[in-house]
């Protein structure tokens, strides 16, 4: 059983930073088992959308979608059993529900894109960009 908590999301204004946070418990283990950990959204009446991923190996590989690229960096702390998005220069279309997700079975490659198929997801937290 694998839990993952999301806070940090909130409101902002276009230009904005916003740091969410993912805490990873049960049977997961950030720096051994677990493969692949990353972001995804999902706005109002849009599909789900990958953001950012980082391998949890040797070696941390890192993923992102073309959209956030130079705003958006994921990071992980295994000791906290913790995964970060740092977001910047937010604007509008940055708004969104926000969630964690983990793959530890190897489920799919390891890539931005593929973090809404992830096995494991949280609860979502909502990021609200004004204009």
């Amino acid at each position: 059983q694998v839990q993952l908590v999301e806070s940090g999301g909130g409101s902002v204004e276009a230009g904005g930073s916003l740091k969410l946070s993912c805490l990873a418990s049960g049977n997961i283990y950030m720096s051994l088992s677990t493969y692949c950990m990353g972001w995804f959204r999902q706005a109002p009446g849009k599909e789900r959308e990958g953001v950012a991923a980082i391998f949890t190996g040797d070696g941390g590989a890192i993923y992102y979608v073309d959209s956030v690229k130079g705003r958006f960096t994921i990071s992980r702390d295994n000791a906290k059993n913790s995964l970060y998005l740092q977001m910047n220069s937010l604007t509008p279309e940055d708004t969104a529900m926000y969630y964690c997700a983990a793959d530890t079975d190897r489920v799919t490659r390891c890539s931005a894109e593929n973090t809404p198929f992830f096995p494991h997801g949280g609860q979502g937290t909502q990021v609200t960009v004004s204009s």
